[in-house]
């Protein structure tokens, strides 16, 4: 009767452990797909826009003149940053691609760690934006011709591409002036200049990384706070 007990006891744990398993595969899978997903809709909007806009083109959004498409590239960071001409593109794009492999290895610590999944969410987002952004600079230079305030760029154009492999221009679009206005002259320094808010342009791939780094800003910040949990975290095996 005891042995029966028992196997009773270990049937009912290992089922436990099999549903927990199933779980953590699931919000691996979810991850997973937000990472896809962002890629997608990234890759899909900036090739449309390249193919079909010239530099400076675009249209209003829900016929919003505050939010627009407008097309413009950069050869740097987020928001259409720049940084450092060529040399300064190749560190930004291995820093890039450096940062992504850190932030796997992160993800899989937090992951194994049965962190919130809120902050594995977080992650992911970051993780996808950073890789759409590193396909920009990696194979665009390749595979485009150059984009003018005068022509579209050609896909696979004879001759080749317009850069080498990592020397692309970032694909931005979204632009949101919600407010333009004048300092008025009392104003130091800035009295009588331009005011415009919001003015970066950027891509969808900013936005991820945005919205990510805002998440952790403010729901999980408490957790690289804590040196207690970082020290806590389990070492994943590759």
């Amino acid at each position: 009767m005891c042995c029966y007990y028992l196997y009773g006891a270990t049937t009912r744990i290992e089922t436990i452990s099999i549903k927990f398993q199933s779980k953590d595969l699931r919000k691996t899978y979810i991850l997973v797909f937000i990472i896809l997903i962002v890629l997608i809709i990234d890759q899909a909007v900036k090739l449309y826009i390249k193919m079909n806009y010239m530099i400076s083109d675009g249209f209003d959004m829900f016929g919003l003149p505050w939010a627009r498409i407008h097309f413009i590239e950069n050869k740097g960071m987020a928001f259409g940053l720049s940084y450092g001409g060529e040399i300064g593109k190749y560190v930004l794009s291995i820093f890039r691609i450096v940062m992504v492999v850190f932030l796997v290895y992160f993800l899989r610590t937090v992951i194994a760690a049965k962190e919130s999944f809120g902050l594995q969410v977080s992650l992911a987002l970051i993780i996808a934006g950073a890789i759409g952004n590193i396909i920009d600079s990696a194979f665009y230079g390749l595979i485009f011709s150059e984009s003018t305030y005068h022509t579209v760029a050609t896909l696979f154009p004879e001759g080749g591409g317009y850069a080498g492999f990592l020397q692309g221009k970032v694909v931005d679009m979204f632009y949101f002036p919600m407010v333009n206005t004048t300092w008025p002259d009392w104003v130091p320094y800035f009295g009588g200049n331009s005011f415009q808010f919001f003015r970066p342009v950027f891509n969808v791939a900013d936005s991820s990384i945005s919205i990510g780094v805002t998440m952790i800003l403010l729901f999980y910040r408490s957790f690289f706070i804590s040196s207690d949990k970082k020290e806590n975290l389990p070492h994943t095996e590759s």
